[in-house]
This record gives C-alpha cells, structure tokens and sequence, in this order.
C-alpha cells in the first residue's frame, strides 16, 4: 500500500467508519418490541413516510451501477450509455400505476415479498417459487455490481494493488463485505434507511461539483462533446468500425437506435419489478406516499444524466484515457477521472460516496433477497409452521449467504463492462412481469400458461445472452443480440416469447377447463390503504375474482 495516498485513504477510512456506526445502531431506530419479524427486520415496521421512503428508493434505484456502470459504459461505447437516463424516465410512470395497487394488496394479506403476491393471486407454490427463484437469481448479479464498484475505487486508489493473490488484493473488499453483512444481519432494513442519508447528501455534493468544475479543466463543454464525437467516429482495429456513437444512429452501428429503444423500454419496465424496489415500496406508511415519491424520484433522473456525462469527461481528458487503456478496464473511468482532477481532499469524498453509494442497495438487495429465500421456499416446501422469528432468523443468515455468493460473482467472473451484469438481471426479472404485473390487473392468465411462457423466456434469455460474443469475450459479451436484421435486447424479445405462450396456453387450459387455483384477494384489495396490516377475510378466500 505505498502508493495509496495518505489523505484519500484516510478520509475514505473515516466516512466509512461513520456509515458502519450508523448501520449497527440503526436497530435501535423507531425499534419495535420484538425485532424477530419479517415485517420489522426485513420492512422496518412499514412505517416509513415520504420522507424516509424517498432516500430509502433514490439509495436502493441510484447504486454503483449509476457511478461506475453507466459512465464507464458512455467510455467505452458512446450515446448507448444515455439508455439508462431515458429508461428512468419511462420507469416512474409505469411504477405510479402498478406499484400502489401492489402495495395495497400486500398491506392488507400482510405479504412480505412479491412471491406471497403471486402465491395467494393465483393459488399456485410453483408459480411462487419461480418468482423467488428468478428474483434471487436477478439479485446475484446486482449485488455483485455493488462490489465491483467498491472494487473499482478500491484499485484506483492503489490498496494491495501490487499483489499477484488474488483474494489478498481483494482483502479490502472482503472486509466491506463482512462489515455490511454483520450490520445487515442486525439491523435489517433500518440500516440502509439511515445510511442513504449519507450516501445521498455525498453524491449530490461530488456530482454537482463535478459537472461545474471539470469542463472548466478539460476547455469547456464544447471540447469535451468534440473530442468524444471525433474520438467514437474513429474505426477500431479489432472490429473495423467505429468505437462507438455519439448519437445513435441506424447507419453502420448495427441499428444502434432500436437497440436504444428496446434496451431502455424493457429496463424501464424491469426496474420496479427487481425484489429490493418492492422490499422498499412496501416498507412505506401509505398508499398515497408511494404515489407521491414516484412524482419526486425524477429529480434522481437529472442527476444520473449528469453522471452519465462523467464518461465523456473521461474521453476528453488524456490522463484518464491513458490510465483507463492500460488498465484495460473501463469501469476504472470514472476514478480515474476524479483521481486526476480533483485535489486529495475532495477524491477522498467522492470515492466515499461511491462506496458508500454501492453499500445501501447491497444490504437492501440481500434483505430482499433473504425475505423471497424465506417466504417462499423454505416456509413453503421446508417448513409451513415456521413462527416469525425462525423465519427472521432464517432470513438473517440467508442474507448472509447471498451476500457471499454475490462476492464470488464479483471477484472471479470478468466484468471489463461491470454494466452487463446488472443487464443480464434484468433480462431474467422481465420474465416475471406477465405474473406480477399482469395478475395486479387480472386473473385471466392461468398459472400453468404463465409458468410455461416464464420458463421459455428464462431458457431463451440466458441462452442468447450466453451466446453473444464480441473480439474480447466468448460469452456474456452483451445484453443485446440480433433479431430479424436488427440488434434488440435480450430481455425485451424473451419477455415477449414469454408473453405469447402464456396466452396461447391459457386458451388452450381455459378450454379443457384445467383448474385454475384459488384466488385469496378481491377487487378492494387493491386500492385499499389501512394503517396497518388486517388479516384477509374469509370471505376473500376462494373469491377468484379479478382485481
């Protein structure tokens, strides 16, 4: 560690020590008599206000993969980065409408996670188990691009960076690992709700001060898009056309433009079904609150589109470039870039809120995660008696153990574009729209039609993510592929294979009048708002109506 530098590491060292002092006493927050519940440790009591909810979604919505991914992504390839700002953009009106129908349905069966939802809609374990399934499986990869964003500021910074082991190089990493694996454990869901206070108040401070004083070192706006459009016009050795798009373009880009569209259209409509955006949605006091932040998380919207920015920064400025070419790793651009522009002080802060900015969705995803673990495997298939605190405590140490199975996503696969790892969630959490989004309307689907058409969708996303290939890499090399003359994302073409057998096969099970499965909710169900949690009704058992 002789090249780390004193003050980065020393203040990097200090916020980290205050955000984990705040973690570990952030179980004594608005504490309940009994911390053994799912509805206090993993949904802290439901009674968070506009307020605590708005920081709790801007932290679980805005992770390393807003820092790191998109602006690394901006780097490497140019105008296709900018998805990310158009998909936030459609997300909050789509979550506006399901969203408060799903809170309000889970408030008043009392369900924790969305697999409950999809169990007592539709009357059928598998189709929850699927549910559960593919949520933890989304969240693997999630959570591990938390840690490749610690890890990338971590190497930026120089810690262990002249050591040839591996895991000795990724100590530091470990140890943030094991320190928000224990808080988590403890805490639960107030621990990432009181450090997104933190995390919010360093981004906005490093993001703002970044976008006013970098152009005034790099000549201005204008030489920064200048250089960034001249620079992805040049033709790449490797592929013999152009680096990238500074504006999208159907011409010689492989129709870059609908790639655009569908990529930001089926992350759209992914974003509010990830488990930790439901984990946090159902956290909140009200039905009128989830309705009100929907209308204030734009804000974080501007926000991400100015990070985005940082990647042409990093094209426009020689230094970083350089450092980012030798590293062969463009998730290092942003760092880099802070690294050379800003004076000691000031990077220590930055690389504290990136850190920390990649810790509070981590320990919401886990917690989420944990809750889908519980509920709708190990209560399910394992064990039907299980009173609250066996399932909390199952829950704390499941969280555990995916926190660690996410470190090993981190540390052993490759992730020169760490952005395709939160892709490829993406394209399997799509699979559960047609249950999920589509049951909060109606119960027309039958849950055989809907498990074939998740199934075909899950098999045909992971495949052809799987078989896309670039110069560099075999395989996982994109979340995008070729369809009819056309580069589409993967998740928008499975989701709607998924979306057709689902159909065609309830047809055909309605007709030879399959059972459907018994139908726990009724129309008020979903557009009610109480205080707290009532036990459902008699009479909405077996009621079998659309919502």
């Amino acid at each position: 560690m002789s090249n780390v530098n004193t003050v980065v590491f020393t203040i990097v060292l200090v916020l980290f020590a205050i955000v984990t002092v705040v973690g570990f006493t952030a179980g004594r927050w608005r504490r309940a008599e009994n911390m053994l519940h799912l509805n206090e440790w993993g949904l802290a009591g439901r009674g968070f206000g506009t307020f605590i909810t708005w920081f709790l979604l801007g932290g679980d919505l805005y992770t390393a993969y807003t820092f790191i991914a998109v602006p690394a992504l901006v780097f490497g390839s140019g105008s296709i980065g900018f998805f990310a700002v158009s998909y936030t953009i459609m997300a909050y009106p789509i979550a506006f409408i399901f969203l408060p129908r799903l809170w309000s349905v889970c408030r008043v069966h009392n369900w924790v996670t969305p697999g409950d939802f999809i169990r007592g809609r539709y009357g059928s374990r598998g189709l929850a188990l699927a549910m559960a399934f593919t949520g933890i499986l989304a969240l693997m990869p999630y959570i591990a691009l938390q840690l490749v964003g610690i890890q990338s500021v971590l190497t930026v910074m120089g810690v262990n960076a002249s050591s040839t082991n591996t895991y000795v190089k990724d100590l530091p990493l470990f140890v943030a690992f094991v320190v928000l694996a224990i808080y988590t454990m403890v805490s639960g869901l107030r621990a990432p709700a009181a450090i997104a206070f933190i995390k919010d108040t360093l981004i906005y401070v490093f993001v703002l001060v970044a976008v006013f004083y970098i152009p005034t070192r790099l000549g201005g706006w204008g030489h920064i898009f200048g250089n960034a459009q001249t620079h992805f016009a040049s033709i790449s050795p490797a592929t013999k056309k152009p680096l990238g798009t500074f504006i999208p373009t159907t011409k010689s880009t492989g129709s870059t433009q609908f790639d655009f569209a569908t990529l930001a259209l089926g992350s759209a409509i992914a974003l509010f079904l990830y488990p930790h955006i439901i984990t946090g949605t159902l956290a909140s006091k009200r039905r009128s609150m989830i309705k009100r932040n929907m209308s204030l998380l734009p804000a974080y919207s501007v926000l991400l589109g100015l990070i985005a920015l940082f990647g042409y920064m990093a094209v426009a400025d020689p230094v970083t470039a350089a450092n980012v070419k030798k590293a062969g790793n463009a998730q290092l651009a942003v760092p880099y870039l802070f690294q050379h522009m800003f004076p000691s002080w000031f990077t220590g802060i930055a690389f504290a809120g990136i850190i920390i900015g990649a810790l509070v969705p981590a320990a919401i995803m886990a917690i989420a995660a944990a809750n889908l673990f519980t509920r709708n495997i190990f209560k399910e298939f394992f064990k039907p008696d299980a009173s609250p605190a066996l399932e909390t405590r199952m829950s704390q140490w499941a969280s555990l153990v995916i926190k660690f199975g996410a470190l090993v996503f981190a540390v052993e696969l490759p992730h020169t574009f760490s952005i395709n790892l939160q892709l490829l969630g993406g394209v399997w959490i799509l699979q559960v729209a047609p249950m999920l989004v589509g049951g909060l309307y109606t119960r027309w689907f039958h849950r055989w039609a809907l498990l074939a058409g998740w199934l075909a969708g899950m098999i045909y996303g992971t495949l052809a993510a799987y078989n896309v290939k670039n110069a560099t890499t075999s395989h996982w090399a994109s979340s995008s592929d070729i369809v009819f003359g056309h580069t589409v994302y993967i998740g928008f073409t499975a989701v709607i294979i998924n979306a057709v057998i689902a159909v065609i096969l309830t047809l055909v099970l309605r007709a030879a009048k399959a059972p459907e499965g018994t139908d726990e909710t009724l129309p008020h169900h979903y557009t009610a708002d109480p205080e707290q949690a009532p036990a459902p009704t008699p009479a909405s058992v077996g009621a079998g109506v659309d919502g």
